[in-house]
């Protein structure tokens, strides 16, 4: 069996719709789907008896937790196997560990900006948009980018954003002409490969001048998935989130899909 999806639940309501969209990837690829719940209180009491004396609160609401998950995962996906875990860890820790063994790791977000959008979350949209970074960042997300595309039958929207140098002057008529070519080059490069795996991929290459964050929170708004990749540093074995993703993670419009290029 394949990997499962992974998703970090706490109970919260604003959690749920990370448990939906889980649901619906999992049905998508064929996958199973694992419910994860980190309550340090169970490095000290351990699971509950079914009979016996009350319980304290805290470890009952763990097991209610992904208990109650697990069966609206199960209305909104019934062909999806679903296996449940409360781990005696931190959260942090708990999902990162679970991430090693997991297709892809899936965790809600509270919104910092503003309110989600809705047909991005239900995938209505009918486009996936991946920026494109340097090419140490961005070929294991393109990749991704296309699969998704092709399993949920949309349109991907390949952004690859360039600055003007400050000290190039903006009256010269062709200012910032050698960075839009070379913006250009970079994408063609990095899809040669994936469309080669996707002949029918319907792909919209864009290069737009600007802040990256900006560009890319624009374009989530009308999007079913923003997919974004990060480098791996090899002197220290750890993922460098930078500014551009840790941005879209806070303010995106739609789910979004980190994924690690490694060496």
């Amino acid at each position: 069996m394949r990997p499962p999806l992974v998703v970090g639940v706490d109970g919260s309501d604003s959690g749920l719709p990370a448990v939906d969209w889980a649901a619906d990837e999992a049905e998508m690829h064929g996958l199973p789907l694992r419910l994860v719940h980190a309550s340090r209180w169970e490095r000290y009491e351990g699971r509950p008896a079914s009979t016996g004396s009350a319980r304290p609160a805290r470890r009952m609401t763990a097991y209610d937790i992904v208990g109650d998950t697990a069966e609206h995962a199960r209305r909104r996906a019934p062909a999806v196997p679903v296996d449940t875990a409360v781990l005696p860890q931190g959260p942090a820790y708990a999902l990162l560990h679970e991430g090693h063994n997991a297709t892809a790791l899936i965790v809600g977000c509270r919104g910092r900006g503003e309110l989600p959008d809705t047909a991005g979350i239900a995938g209505t949209h009918g486009r996936g948009v991946i920026g494109v970074g340097e090419p140490g960042t961005s070929g294991m997300a393109t990749r991704f980018a296309f699969r998704e595309a092709e399993a949920r039958k949309c349109g991907l929207d390949v952004v690859r954003t360039w600055r003007r140098p400050p000290h190039r002057s903006v009256l010269t008529g062709r200012a910032g002409l050698g960075d839009d070519e070379q913006a250009v080059a970079l994408i063609d490069e990095l899809l040669e490969e994936p469309l080669t795996d996707h002949p029918d991929a319907h792909v919209l290459r864009s290069v737009v001048e600007g802040p990256a964050r900006e560009v890319l929170l624009q374009r989530s708004a009308a999007a079913d998935l923003l997919v974004v990749g990060v480098a791996r540093r090899r002197s220290l074995g750890v993922l460098e989130l930078g500014r551009v993703a840790h941005t879209v993670l806070h303010h995106a419009r739609c789910p979004v899909a980190v994924v690690p290029d490694f060496p």
